[in-house]
Parts: C-alpha cells; structure tokens; sequence
C-alpha cells in the first residue's frame, strides 16, 4: 500500500507533471533521501519516471503497472465495485472485462445468485470460481502475463457468440469530450466487442481517470447506459451525459 505522503506526491505530480526533490522535502519537511527514497519507490511501481532532480508523471502512451493500479484509490475502487453490483440483479448474464476496478465490481457480485458471467480477465474468473450462484465462463485467446487479462482477435470472436443482460467494463482513460481510452489495442478490440454484444453498458472509472490520457479510442460516453464513478462530474462531460441519456451513479463516502 501506499503511505499518505507518497499518494501526496502523486497528487501533486499529476497536477504540476513534474516534482523536485527540494520541493517536496521542503513541503513534507522532511530530508531530500526520505523523499529520493520516496520517488524511487514510486518510480519502482511505475507510477512516476525518474528525472534529475525529481520525477515526472508517466507518458500517456504507457499504463501503470497492473499491481500498482491495485494501490491507486483502493477505497474509491471498492465503493465504486459495491455501488454497481448493486445495480445488477440476481439471475441474468454479463460480461466483465480487464481491470482493477472490475475486478472490485467482481468482488461484490460474490452473494449473487445465478449469474452467467463472462470474462478475460482470469482474476475476476478465480475471484467468482468460489461463489455456487455463479456460473462463469472465460474467453479464448492470448493471456498477458502483465494483469492476467485475455486478448487478440480470438476473444473477439469468443465474445461474438454472446449476447447478454449487462457488460461491466473498465478504461484507462476519459476524456472531457467523452472519449474512453485505454492503451493495448487488443484490449480495445475486445471491449468494443463486450459492448456491442451487451443490452446496457455499465463504465466504471474512478475520478482519477478523468486526468489521465491514452491513445486507444475504446468508444464514446454515448454508447454507455450508466457509468459509475466517485465523484460528481464536471463540464462539459456531465452535460454529455445528459444529453445521451447516461445515468450517472455516485459512489460516496
């Protein structure tokens, strides 16, 4: 887990792009080796890239590393997993794609009974495996070793045999024009399948997804019918959302 100042100085970072060793150490008073200590464990993670003097936020064209997007808003990611299974009832079929936020969706579906889901991501397959009032059934295809995510043209074409209630995915990115983006193309094929062969479209993001940017266009804010997030929207995308009809669900505090 992450310690209160470094999720400060990721804060920070994303803010400002970049931050300085002198800086921080003079914020946190603490010594300029604490917080070296700090931004290489950060760095470690990838989270930040190492510069001198400092750290700069990671290039849109790469993502965080799987086990550390596990330790980026856990709390916002567990609410934002209650809040959307509570919206999926008991007795239909659904589609759950790669992500650290889906996969706390997954973790709330547990006490629900049956349920027919389909996933590539083999970490929401071994978290529902346990649960008796759920099927689940795991897509065809190339295995990343990076998340345990499942992709390429084969999963396509596994998802195109299905037609299902509801389709829970994840994205990388939103932006404020209502773009949803993610970095692997693969993935990204696959999530339009998912979204195509589903009857509504639940996006889950946490707000930090709003200040992030990716280069693989996923869709659009219009092609969902609810997104679930933890914190009110701004503008311009909570007048997109309105206009399209998205139901939009907070997961507070």
């Amino acid at each position: 887990m992450l310690s209160e100042r470094q999720m400060e100085i990721l804060n920070l970072a994303r803010a400002q792009r970049r931050v300085s060793v002198d800086e921080l150490a003079e914020k946190f008073s603490v010594t300029s080796q604490t917080i070296r200590r700090e931004l290489n464990d950060l760095c470690q993670r990838q989270m930040l890239q190492r510069v001198h003097g400092g750290a700069v936020m990671l290039s849109g064209i790469e993502n965080v590393a799987y086990d550390s997007r596990r330790v980026l808003a856990p709390e916002a990611k567990r609410r934002i997993g209650v809040k959307t299974a509570s919206l999926i009832p008991s007795n239909c079929a659904l589609f759950i794609n790669i992500g650290t936020t889906t996969e706390q969706v997954a973790h709330a579906l547990t006490s629900h009974v049956g349920l027919v889901v389909i996933t590539n991501n083999i970490n929401v397959a071994n978290i529902l495996r346990p649960s008796h009032g759920i099927e689940v059934i795991v897509a065809g295809g190339v295995v990343r070793r990076a998340d345990g995510g499942i992709v390429g043209e084969a999963t396509v074409d596994f998802i195109n045999q299905f037609k299902v209630d509801y389709a829970v995915i994840g994205a990388s990115a939103i932006d404020q024009d209502g773009t949803i983006l993610d970095y692997d193309y693969r993935e990204v094929w696959v999530s339009q399948a998912i979204m195509r062969n589903a009857r509504q479209v639940i996006l889950v993001a946490d707000a930090m997804k709003f200040r992030r940017t990716a280069p693989m266009r996923i869709g659009h804010f219009s092609q969902i019918n609810v997104f679930v997030t933890d914190e009110e929207l701004a503008e311009p995308l909570a007048k997109i959302a309105a206009e399209s009809g998205v139901q939009v669900e907070i997961a507070s505090e």
